[in-house]
């Protein structure tokens, strides 16, 4: 205490170390602040892809026209076997031509020369080799027989036109019958017999077994659409009940003009898009088979 009583500059210090622990100790603390809860983060739906489209076969469809002759003219259609909507086979016979009676008569004739050619050919050759013999021999002038091989000569020659002719004719007759080059239905009939068909031809066909629809997607939406994906159809006018499945096959490198016209009057008829194909599954393909051209909207699942 003597020591303490002579230095009080020690009192002074420790009485301010007590004010300040008192000090730091009494000072209000600050509020703890609530940790505010993370908000799920709400992703934004993509919406599906929608365009008008139009069903097809899954093949081009063919215009089968008449055969045109060296003249540049065409024959009239004697016959038509099939009618708007039947089912038909490849190869299978569809109509003829008037051409076809006059080639027949042709070919009858030029078989019946043929075979008169033949026939002498034949006998001229065993009278030439008998002719050879007796020429080796000296029993007859050499120019005996030389008639006789330019004879054989200039019947060869013949019988070389009649087959050609033959061949030639045989073509004639396939184009002088209309067949079917694939299997599928008749769409539409553009010749009646009596009639010489023109530009359009004579009948359209379709491979309908596989329908497809092909969908006009915008331009600002062609992003959205990808090979594969599902797509859901429904007739805009009622053409079929229900929908109809497929998926997306084919999408076109090229920006057109649209061809299938909304019933909307304010609609953009100028509209730039892009053809997507879309294969229909079998079961629906086989319900639609009769709705070629038919309008369908298209839905593609984002």
């Amino acid at each position: 205490m003597a020591e303490l009583s002579r230095r009080p500059w020690l009192w002074i210090g420790a009485g301010l170390g007590l004010l300040v622990l008192g000090a730091v100790a009494l000072r209000p603390k600050p509020p703890v602040r609530p940790v505010p809860k993370l908000q799920p983060v709400q992703q934004r739906l993509e919406e599906p892809v929608s365009a008008l489209g139009r069903l097809e076969p899954a093949g081009d469809v063919r215009k089968l026209a008449a055969p045109v002759s060296a003249m540049g003219g065409s024959p009239r259609l004697s016959q038509l076997l099939v009618q708007e909507g039947d089912g038909v086979q490849q190869g299978q016979l569809l109509g003829t031509f008037d051409s076809r009676p006059g080639l027949l008569a042709d070919q009858a004739l030029l078989v019946t020369r043929r075979a008169n050619l033949t026939a002498q050919l034949q006998l001229l050759e065993r009278d030439t080799g008998r002719y050879r013999r007796l020429a080796r021999s000296g029993a007859t002038p050499s120019g005996d027989l030389d008639n006789r091989e330019m004879k054989l000569i200039e019947l060869r020659g013949q019988l070389v036109q009649v087959q050609a002719q033959l061949v030639k004719l045989r073509t004639d007759l396939v184009q002088s019958e209309l067949r079917s080059p694939i299997t599928g239905t008749v769409l539409r009939v553009l010749a009646r017999p009596g009639e010489r068909p023109g530009t359009d031809g004579i009948l359209e066909l379709g491979a309908t077994d596989q329908m497809q629809a092909v969908s006009e997607v915008y331009e600002s939406d062609i992003g959205r659409v990808r090979l594969g994906q599902r797509v859901t159809l429904i007739s805009e006018n009622g053409g079929f009940a229900g929908t109809l499945q497929g998926h997306v096959i084919r999408i076109s490198p090229q920006v057109r003009q649209r061809q299938v016209l909304s019933t909307d009057p304010t609609g953009d008829a100028d509209a730039r898009i892009v053809e997507v194909r879309v294969s229909l599954d079998p079961e629906d393909a086989r319900r639609v088979r009769q709705l070629t051209g038919l309008k369908v909207i298209a839905r593609m699942a984002p």
